[in-house]
């Protein structure tokens, strides 16, 4: 079914019930990804990259990291969406550090660790996505560049953790670095096939 424009409007509980799912579900993803020593693309792939080395948390480097990318999104797509995202990026820096206490140590072995993290990442992102909001850095690049160029999300994301995830060979075996590319195009493949141009473009409730 396609909805369109005020046709898509949510009430404002929905919304609030998409941006808490999208927060814990991406939080959970990520938990679970560093639990089994994968890395994964985008911002969140890049602190925890960060977080490898031991010298800075990766709540810390996520936060930092999107920091440039605010400007970008207040400019291209409002003040709502940017504040909205930038609630959710505080909380999917805070969360995963709690992961110890609320889910307890994981030993996910490397099937399982690369498939849940990045399906519980691709639809938390994806609920974002529908809900006006995301998790900031190159996710606010790819709806860009799909509102200007009709290139779907999720491919451009793809593009952009391929970069990333080859970056991780610098602190990762190769074993760990070709699950963490196929747990990446686990994770783009669900806002390519979900969040195409001209299907989906609800709005938040004013």
């Amino acid at each position: 079914m396609r909805v369109r424009g005020a046709e898509a409007r949510h009430p404002l509980y929905e919304d609030i019930l998409a941006l808490i799912a999208g927060v814990v579900l991406p939080s959970t993803g990520v938990y679970i990804l560093a639990q089994g020593g994968l890395v994964t693309g985008g911002t969140a792939g890049v602190a925890l990259l960060i977080s490898y080395t031991g010298v800075v948390p990766f709540g810390i480097a996520f936060a930092v990291i999107n920091l440039p990318f605010f400007v970008l999104a207040w400019i291209t797509r409002g003040p709502r969406f940017t504040v909205l995202s930038a609630v959710c990026i505080v909380g999917v820096a805070s969360l995963p550090s709690l992961g110890p206490l609320l889910l307890g140590p994981l030993k996910p072995n490397l099937f399982a660790a690369l498939l849940i993290g990045n399906l519980l990442a691709g639809v938390g992102i994806l609920i974002l996505f529908r809900h006006g909001a995301s998790l900031g850095g190159f996710n606010v690049v790819a709806l860009l560049a799909q509102d200007r160029l009709g290139i779907r999300a999720g491919w451009v994301l793809l593009t952009i953790d391929t970069l990333v995830i080859l970056a991780s060979l610098f602190v990762s075996s190769p074993l760990t670095v070709l699950a963490s590319a196929a747990g990446a195009v686990v994770l783009n493949a669900v806002l390519a096939f979900n969040h195409r141009p001209g299907r989906y473009s609800a709005v938040l409730s004013p």
